[in-house]
């Protein structure tokens, strides 16, 4: 009998030195709302998605690559940027055939922090790529890391929510001995026919409905509104 690959659960950025994703396929987390648009812009026909962790690179590599630069602190656009990390601000006819420079306050971050632990590959997951991530991973037969981006190493439920649905629907093909991974598939259980209600109660929810982004954030817990897979390739997250 063929030995099934592993599936660990990591809740925090802060956790995940603890863990060796070197012969992992590493799934970055972000629900509100960065892994939400970089779907949505590779679906509506972006050429790319460039992900970065500061500000001012993204300003740069903006200017270098004729590109759409984007991004968000505290739920804010940054000032000296064009757009922010909003899934409705990347229609198809805003994106189609663009490059999207964006920096987030969770989502990048965890992703080059996984590049730097050597990860062997990175994918970014949100409820509306939910079936192309669980298809990819499937098809892939490695060892995977579902990384949640948390809200500042803060532990979040929307991103342990989606990993929690990734689960759902792949434990069968995946050796799974995770209290992380057990909690996060029992939780959304529990809730998968309640989450517009139930994503109101979370501390993102309040934060960012306070900008009036209530419906980006019922948006980001649909599933399969933007099914396709971003992938991380020398720098670019693409769709392949």
């Amino acid at each position: 009998m063929l030995k099934k690959p592993a599936l660990h659960t990591v809740i925090s950025p802060k956790l995940l030195d603890i863990y060796d994703i070197s012969n992992s396929i590493v799934v970055i987390i972000d629900v509100f709302r960065a892994t939400s648009t970089i779907a949505t812009a590779l679906y509506n026909g972006a050429s790319r998605v460039i992900p970065v962790a500061e500000v001012n690179t993204c300003i740069q590599i903006g200017q270098k690559v004729g590109g759409i630069t984007a991004g968000e602190r505290d739920g804010k656009v940054i000032e000296g940027l064009e757009h922010g990390n909003s899934p409705a601000e990347y229609p198809r006819n805003i994106i189609e055939g663009k490059t999207l420079v964006l920096t987030t306050t969770n989502g990048t971050r965890l992703l080059h922090m996984a590049l730097k632990s050597g990860a062997s590959e990175i994918v970014t997951g949100s409820f509306p790529n939910l079936s192309a991530v669980c298809d990819h991973l499937v098809k892939s037969n490695k060892n995977v890391i579902l990384g949640c981006s948390a809200w500042k190493d803060r532990v979040n439920i929307e991103d342990t929510l989606f990993a929690g649905a990734v689960i759902n629907e792949i434990e069968s093909a995946f050796t799974i001995h995770c209290d992380s991974s057990l909690m996060a598939s029992e939780l959304y259980r529990q809730q998968k026919n309640n989450m517009n209600s139930f994503i109101r109660k979370t501390t993102h929810w309040h934060r960012l409905a306070a900008y009036g982004l209530e419906k980006d954030l019922e948006y980001c817990v649909s599933p399969d509104l933007a099914n396709v897979l971003p992938i991380y390739r020398n720098g670019d997250l693409v769709v392949e």
